[in-house]
């Protein structure tokens, strides 16, 4: 029922005696509750249960003309069989749903909960709700609950089983009580063109000018669901550079990711991460299927040109459901206010967006920023060669070199110290020179802590901070700290969130790790390395068939990160043929020493000892001690105590990177019970 229409005869329904089923009521009919912002999306699942010849009752379409709005939803309640109610953030907030509830409730109807969002429930409906049956539209996931919901609601009004063709989709036949009421209801012909408009793109103006008989064909060939992204959602898509010179490309590239990243820390928007967004450059793609495809509701794009220390800066905000603009603006402005800009811009979505800033959250906006003009050129340039550098090679010291730069030009550029600290963590990581790799970890370190120490509430500089106590250092229980404090500061960020719950699975907190790590992936869908960290939380927490799927999803996006992890789940899973094929197919990417240390684990499960002898030959040939950590999985499923708990104790006077993940690791449940590697745990010191 949708909430705040004709409230003044509503208030208090609950309390109406019992009433008669209104006449002509059919038997079996379903109550469809909902909140009228999710008008369109139960309107779609109506038509999805109608063409299957399941009867719904919804309002207002079939309020009796002249009958009490109160008293029309107490006799629907009171005659239906069963009782849909669509959870989003809108309907939970409504007294008019909770009371829908529980009037069914009362009567001891079956409910089923349709879930077009995660939101948390409240106690009242959790009160109602928690023994029902729970069906998960999230995420974009309606095309694939709406066949569920159509075979839950036949179940439980004990219909027939449908036929194989009538079940196909493309086939079925039109619903005569849907249709007959579309016929001769012209509000409901507007309230289905309208849901189509907002579903199909348009295609419904098509549909009106077709016979009757052939609507349901056309509504049943439909296999996209409604579009109802979650309010207050976003994604900014990559600045065009108008400047005429292909080399200031970085600086349109690094205008729009500070603006992203000043958004993110806006707490009731969620804003779509740069990799996500940056991945339609240069492509030719619409605006509705690019918000389809990231799953929000509204779009920013713009322009840059800069000329000098001048810069014009052009926005405009797009309804991505009906592509309607909402707003635009033109900033001339000088190279030293580009912080302000940026905060103007971010202040006027906000308000568009009808999202309330409060003294906090204006400070947030321009958290870690500088007013020097040219240490912010360094900063953009210096991001610009990171990303180059992360996907192409590990090169960062021109990063590190431009944020020095940075720094130098603004000794308070937290934002730069954070970077700084990134790009020597990433180099320590590929170093092989020990006193090297001592002296870097330091640099990182002391940048991470100038950068907190400047910006306390910068969640991101804890994020850096949190790496140099967890990679190398083994200062575990200090990482928990700072990464609980980068989470708590920065919410909305898609990497906040993927290293947070990667970490946490690590230390085996296995609900906040895989909470945090889908969030991630909400926030960036696009990235194929949200899909990994998210895989690789679900190993962690031995949930492997879900971490299978989150690897094939990191496949789809880029087959070269994601392979190795392919082939291991599918090792853990025992399906020792299929990743056997990943591992010795040439069509698979695969880095040479991935694909020697997966044969060697393959090879020797099939009894092929000799061979699985000659990979790891290999494989030390091309990493010799840096793999320790490698090694010692390697050994421990060969079923070698003596040789892996060695290799161990070399990757921790080597202290390798990788030994933060041990505690959870499966490959070494072989050995876990032994002296030794209880030992090493301790030694750790992991937080509880």
């Amino acid at each position: 029922m949708p909430e705040g229409e004709d409230t003044k005869n509503r208030g208090n329904q609950t309390d109406l005696a019992p009433s008669a089923d209104p006449p002509g009521l059919p038997e079996h009919t379903v109550f469809i509750s909902y909140a009228t912002a999710d008008k369109a999306a139960a309107e779609f699942m109506v038509a999805a249960l109608e063409r299957e010849g399941i009867i719904c009752w919804i309002a207002p379409r079939d309020v009796t003309p002249g009958l009490f709005y109160a008293d029309a939803i107490v006799q629907a309640l009171n005659a239906a069989k069963l009782l849909i109610v669509v959870l989003s953030v809108h309907s939970v907030g409504s007294q008019h749903v909770l009371r829908e509830i529980e009037r069914a409730s009362s009567k001891k109807r079956p409910v089923v909960a349709f879930r077009l969002d995660p939101t948390p429930l409240p106690p009242g409906l959790e009160y109602f709700l928690s023994a029902s049956q729970w069906l998960d539209a999230s995420g974009g996931a309606m095309a694939v609950a709406l066949p569920q919901l159509v075979y839950a609601a036949r179940k439980m009004l004990a219909l027939p089983e449908l036929s194989a063709a009538r079940v196909a989709p493309r086939e079925a036949p039109p619903s005569p009580n849907f249709w007959q009421r579309v016929e001769n209801n012209k509000a409901a012909q507007w309230t289905l063109i309208i849901a189509l408009l907002l579903s199909a793109g348009g295609s419904a103006l098509w549909l009106v000018q077709r016979p009757a008989s052939q609507h349901a064909r056309t509504v049943a060939a439909m296999t996209e669901p409604v579009f109802a992204p979650p309010p207050h959602s976003i994604a900014v898509l990559p600045f065009v550079n108008m400047s005429g010179d292909p080399n200031q490309e970085y600086f349109s590239d690094g205008v729009t990711e500070e603006l992203l990243n000043s958004l993110s820390r806006l707490n009731q928007l969620q804003i779509v991460a740069r990799t996500s967004s940056f991945s339609f450059k240069g492509q030719n793609v619409d605006v509705s299927t690019i918000a389809r495809k990231l799953n929000v509701g509204t779009i920013l794009e713009g322009s840059v040109r800069r000329a000098g220390n001048t810069v014009r800066i052009t926005v405009q905000l797009i309804n991505a459901v009906t592509g309607f603009h909402i707003w635009s603006q033109t900033y001339d402005r000088n190279l030293t206010d580009i912080l302000i800009v940026q905060t103007d811009v971010a202040t006027e979505i906000a308000a568009q967006l009808k999202v309330r800033l409060g003294t906090d959250d204006a400070a947030a906006l321009e958290i870690g920023g500088t007013q020097n003009a040219e240490a912010y050129d360094a900063y953009l340039r210096g991001m610009q060669l990171y990303y180059q550098s992360s996907a192409r090679g590990p090169d960062y010291n021109g990063a590190l070199a431009e944020f020095n730069k940075a720094i130098a030009l603004d000794p308070s550029y937290a934002a730069a110290y954070t970077r700084k600290s990134g790009a020597l963590g990433r180099i320590y990581i590929t170093s092989t020179d020990t006193d090297a790799r001592s002296t870097l970890h330091a640099q990182a370190r002391a940048a991470a802590e100038r950068a907190v120490a400047i910006a306390p509430q910068f969640g991101e500089a804890h994020l850096a901070l949190a790496f140099t106590h967890n990679i190398g250092a083994f200062e575990y229980v200090d990482a928990e700290r700072e990464y609980t404090a980068a989470m708590t500061l920065s919410p909305g960020s898609a990497w906040v969130q993927g290293n947070f719950g990667l970490w946490e699975s690590k230390v085996g907190h296995f609900a906040a790790a895989v909470a945090a790590a889908r969030r991630a992936v909400s926030l960036d869908p696009q990235s194929a390395w949200t899909h990994l960290r998210l895989s690789w939380v679900l190993l962690n927490s031995r949930r492997y068939e879900e971490a299978l799927a989150a690897t094939n999803e990191a496949r789809a996006l880029d087959p070269h990160q994601s392979a190795i992890w392919a082939a291991q789940i599918q090792f853990v899973l025992g399906n020792i043929a299929d990743a056997r094929q990943l591992c010795e197919s040439t069509a698979t990417v695969l880095d040479d020493d991935d694909r020697h240390y997966c044969l060697a684990l393959v090879y020797n499960r099939l009894g092929r000892q000799r061979e699985a002898q000659q990979e790891f030959e290999r494989v030390m040939a091309l990493d010799k001690d840096a793999g320790a950590y490698n090694y010692a999985q390697i050994f421990a499923q060969w079923g070698d105590k003596v040789a892996a708990l060695k290799w161990l104790s070399m990757a921790e006077r080597l202290r390798d990177p990788n030994l933060d993940n041990v505690k959870v690791d499966s490959s070494f449940d072989p050995i876990r019970n032994e002296p030794e590697f209880q030992a090493l745990l301790a030694r750790l010191n992991f937080p509880s």
